[in-house]
């Protein structure tokens, strides 16, 4: 704001300065007007214009373009004008670039992040597999286990029957089937329970 005042004051010095030089023309009451008699007749055969339309001539030409005082007063003002925008311009660019900046920052933070969050997804995804895989042995073992339990419980009952028949006793047969299709059934009926 001090350099546009400086300016300004140096451009008005400067046309003041310029102002008693001879650069404008002032008017004058009655300077310009042409009284009857006080026009000399010419020395040369010069056509002379009404003297309504010279004095016209002076007034519209006075009228129509400013002095230069004023032209600087206007100019200094729309120089003024224009360095407050392109101060505000500078401005704006100079918050444009910090925010920038900050969002490439965050922009840098966040890629880390994800980064990092992408490793520790990967790594958990390959131990999910390795624990699935590992319930799927587990449960082919259990379901395995289950099998030699079965089998077992039938050669202990048949070795029973064996024993039983060596010492002389009697074995129906019917019931000898009915104990091995209820062991069966009791083993098929529900997976968590089993005959040990």
């Amino acid at each position: 704001m001090q350099a546009n005042q400086k300016i300004m004051f140096s451009l008005i010095s400067s046309l003041l300065i310029s102002l008693p030089s001879g650069c404008t023309v002032t008017k004058e009451p009655g300077r310009f007007s042409v009284q009857p008699g006080s026009i000399q007749p010419p020395q040369r055969n010069v056509k002379q214009l009404p003297s309504a339309s010279v004095a016209k001539r002076f007034q519209e030409s006075t009228a129509q373009t400013p002095t230069a005082v004023e032209s600087a007063i206007e100019l200094s003002g729309k120089y003024a004008k224009l360095s407050e925008e392109a101060a505000v311009l500078r401005q704006e660019k100079q918050d444009l670039i910090t925010k920038s900046r900050q969002l490439k920052d965050q922009v840098t933070a966040l890629d880390v992040q994800l980064q990092q969050t992408q490793k520790e997804l990967t790594e958990a995804n390959d131990l999910m597999i390795e624990m699935r895989i590992e319930l799927n042995n587990w449960k082919t073992n259990i379901l395995g286990f289950r099998g030699e339990m079965r089998d077992a419980d039938t050669a202990q009952l048949q070795a029973l029957l064996r024993i039983l028949n060596i010492l002389g006793g009697e074995i129906k047969v019917e019931s000898a089937q009915d104990e091995n299709a209820s062991s069966a059934a009791v083993s098929q009926g529900e997976p968590g329970q089993s005959k040990l």
